[in-house]
This record gives C-alpha cells, structure tokens and sequence, in this order.
C-alpha cells in the first residue's frame, strides 16, 4: 500500500449528526461524522466516524475516508458518459455537461463531486436523501464510470 500524502487533499464534512442512546440513568449521547475527501484530480473518498465528541468523531471519519480512496475517470472536466446507480434507496442519476455549466447537483452528491475534481455535470438524486447512503451511491457510481 502507497503512502497518501495528505497535503493533496480537500476534506469536506457532509454530516454531523447526534445519536442517542436511552440507559436507566438517562440520555447518552455520541456523535456521527461524514466526511468526503479528495483531491480534485480524479481520486476521492468517504469516511465515517462515531464517538463521544464531535472533533473525535471528524477524526476518525477522516482517517476512515483516506482507506476508501477510489480513482474516478475523468474526459476533461466531466464524465465520459450517463450512469444511474443505486445504494439502498438512494439512487443517482450523473450526467456529463458541456464546458462552462459547472456542477449542477444538491444534497450530498455536491461535495463528492467536486472534490473528485469534476467541473461539468449534472446531477438527480432520487429516493432516499440519507447523506451516507448519496455519498456511497455517488462515489459508486462515478467508480463505474469507464474511461
């Protein structure tokens, strides 16, 4: 395995989130982080991370996301073609753009897609929003996506 020089990457946290747990003596609560890294060249990743503080919780999201690094085929600044996928019941729709029309894309999908470094593209989300189920679908399907 390769050394990842971290200095490349842009890490971006997409989701924040309180998870709580009922005990006899009250309310316990953790923290759920998930970050997208990448470095806008055609390699991205996505971690997540649970812990007791919300700093902990973005660490270890972050060191999660340099482990699933994946490199994207990039044809200029967009994609070479159409590609849906689906992650559970999230489903992504991506779509290259001509030059010039920049990210067209909500939710989730947004920063995966510019951090994998992809200028022109339009995106539909459909079904399920969950932020770690569009970002799993998002990074699938830009994966898929040949040369």
């Amino acid at each position: 395995m390769q050394h990842i020089d971290r200095e490349k990457f842009e890490e971006k946290v997409v989701n924040i989130g309180r998870v709580t747990k009922v005990v006899k003596g009250g309310r316990r609560f953790r923290f759920t982080a998930l970050v997208v890294v990448g470095d806008k060249n055609g390699t991205v990743g996505y971690g997540f991370g649970k812990a007791k503080e919300v700093p902990d919780a973005m660490k270890k999201a972050t060191d999660d996301a340099y482990k699933n690094l994946v490199k994207i085929n990039l044809k200029g600044s967009t994609i070479a073609h159409d590609i849906e996928h689906k992650y559970n019941a999230s489903r992504i729709i991506l779509k290259p753009a001509s030059a010039g029309t920049g990210t067209i894309a909500g939710g989730a999908a947004r920063p995966v897609i510019e951090l994998a470094g992809i200028k022109d593209i339009i995106a539909k989300s459909i079904g399920s929003n969950n932020p770690n189920n569009l970002v799993r679908a998002t990074i699938q399907a830009l994966a898929r996506v040949k040369a």
